[in-house]
């Protein structure tokens, strides 16, 4: 039996191509420098050839590490209820400067709808929680889960003992 032969050949785009591409790319979502070529890489392009491309995304604003990380804290906080731990963790994955992330943080998060976040997760996890008999295991889960989530510990033990979770 004879099967046909793959092409394993990958497709070749052309740089305006591939600019197109990214400009696209970056207009879905804000994106940062290190998401772009982190992408680029998949294209296997000259260092020049992905120089030239980065400068014309920033050039025609289609790349902006300030605005994407102030986008990104504040969908995280809002959306997904992250910490500032986790945020921290993950900008700094993209290489993003601490003075940037600083900055972000003290723009996009409200101290009270952050407190709200925390005490909001921390009882709905308490409630998700009601078969869990043992009140020591009960807490260590909910301190587990808002440490994933980000939380800083004394937040973490001043939202418990303002719940008054046992």
């Amino acid at each position: 039996m004879n099967f046909p032969q793959k092409n394993n050949t990958k497709k070749i785009y052309t740089i305006d191509e591939i600019k197109d591409k990214m400009a696209k790319y970056c207009l879905y979502q804000d994106r940062c420098h290190w998401e772009v070529e982190k992408k680029i890489r998949e294209y296997d392009l000259i260092p020049e050839a992905k120089n030239e491309i980065i400068f014309k995304l920033i050039d025609y604003g289609f790349l902006n590490e300030e605005r994407f990380v102030f986008s990104f804290v504040r969908g995280k906080v809002n959306q997904k209820m992250w910490g500032k731990n986790r945020l921290r963790q993950e900008l700094k994955m993209r290489n993003i400067d601490q003075k940037l992330i600083d900055s972000a943080f003290k723009e996009e998060i409200d101290s009270d709808k952050y407190w709200i976040n925390i005490t909001r997760l921390a009882e709905k996890k308490y409630n998700s929680l009601y078969s869990e008999r043992d009140s020591f295991k009960k807490i260590n889960k909910i301190k587990s889960f808002l440490v994933y989530k980000g939380y800083e510990f004394d937040l973490i033990n001043d939202a418990i003992e303002t719940l008054n979770i046992k």
